[in-house]
């Protein structure tokens, strides 16, 4: 019996022996490319990306270097949210909470960014993000329906001081998009003139990350943005959102 038992017990140690190298096959060095990235080579490393994922399939690593590649805003938080969800032991687990922060505050949706952010203190304590993070997170958000769906959110509405409205006038606006690529903001505002709506882009620095977001229309009333809201979203395939802010 016990020779049995010393059997079974070499047969598992080698098992995992030939099972470990498979595990960590599955992932993938991505700081070369990172550091492509950085330096401009952006396609380069997006041509690149349908392979990666193909052989590395359940790659923490390769579903990062995913959401850093996806220039929608919106849908890069989707893949950073996977990321979280299944592999919260991932190196980049911190990075993806940091960058989904940056994204919903730049968007000025405050109260977002505080959730990911408490998260990021909570988890992970020791990232060198929660350093470069902000400190002081405004308690009420620039957004002011969140209509996905054509269900409002629950987020707070914001009073815009008496300064910041002798400087330029408010609008109600719908936020059509926010993009990490200037070219792809400017394309969308095209697109959205072309067809007779008017657009700006308004840059916003989020701990060095840059965002263009893109707003539709300049409407005096709530109830007139909300009514194109719904037209805008359905005829770009957005997932706009009405707020409040100034514009030129």
């Amino acid at each position: 019996m016990k020779n049995f038992k010393l059997i079974n017990f070499v047969l598992v140690l080698i098992l995992m022996s030939l099972l470990t190298p498979l595990i960590h096959a599955q992932e993938f060095d991505i700081i070369p490319l990172l550091k492509d990235i950085e330096k401009g080579r952006r396609e380069e490393v997006l041509g690149k990306l349908p392979g990666l994922i193909k052989q590395y399939p359940n790659s923490s690593n390769i579903l990062f270097l995913e959401g850093v590649l996806t220039e929608n805003g919106q849908q890069a938080v989707a893949v950073y949210n996977k990321l979280i969800k299944k592999y919260p032991g991932s190196k980049y687990a911190d990075a993806a909470l940091y960058r989904i922060y940056t994204y919903y505050y730049a968007l000025g949706m405050y109260s977002f960014a505080k959730i990911y952010l408490d998260r990021l203190n909570k988890d992970y304590p020791g990232s060198p993000y929660t350093g470069i993070a902000q400190k002081n997170i405004p308690s009420k958000d620039k957004v002011l329906i969140d209509t996905r769906n054509g269900k409002p959110d629950s987020v707070k509405k914001d009073s815009f001081s008496d300064a910041e409205k002798n400087i330029e006038k408010i609008f109600y606006s719908i936020q059509a998009g926010a993009f990490t690529v200037l070219a792809n903001s400017q394309s969308l505002k095209k697109n959205l003139e072309d067809a007779g709506y008017y657009s700006a882009i308004i840059d916003k620095n989020v701990a060095g990350t840059d965002f263009h977001v893109v707003y539709a229309g300049r409407y005096n009333t709530e109830d007139e943005a909300k009514k194109y809201l719904q037209i805008i979203n359905s005829k770009f395939n957005l997932s706009g959102r009405v707020v409040k802010i100034s514009l030129p």
